[in-house]
């Protein structure tokens, strides 16, 4: 995880944290602060999926951008053997 991805999961876990806190000592109902707090929790899920999902998506073009990287090596090495194999 770089660092932006790290800051942004403590901001969330930092706000979700603050919400929770403030719902259990509002002057609600017990009711209504669990309905909140439930929908507080419910979108830092969602959150934390999103945050997820697009780190995930910046391993998989990490990734291939890292394999395309090594076939082009793996490539230009095998030509410049055909080259030293036909020039001995």
């Amino acid at each position: 995880m770089n660092d932006n991805t790290k800051t942004v999961v403590a901001l969330l876990a930092g706000l979700a944290a603050g919400a929770a806190l403030g719902l259990l000592f509002a002057p609600e109902k017990g009711s209504e602060t669990r309905d909140k707090l439930s929908e507080s929790l419910k979108n830092l899920g969602e959150s934390i999926k999103d945050t997820a999902a697009t780190e995930i998506d910046n391993l998989v073009g990490f990734k291939d951008r890292v394999v395309e990287n090594i076939k082009s090596k793996i490539k230009g090495a095998e030509e410049e053997y055909q080259d030293d194999l036909e020039h001995a």
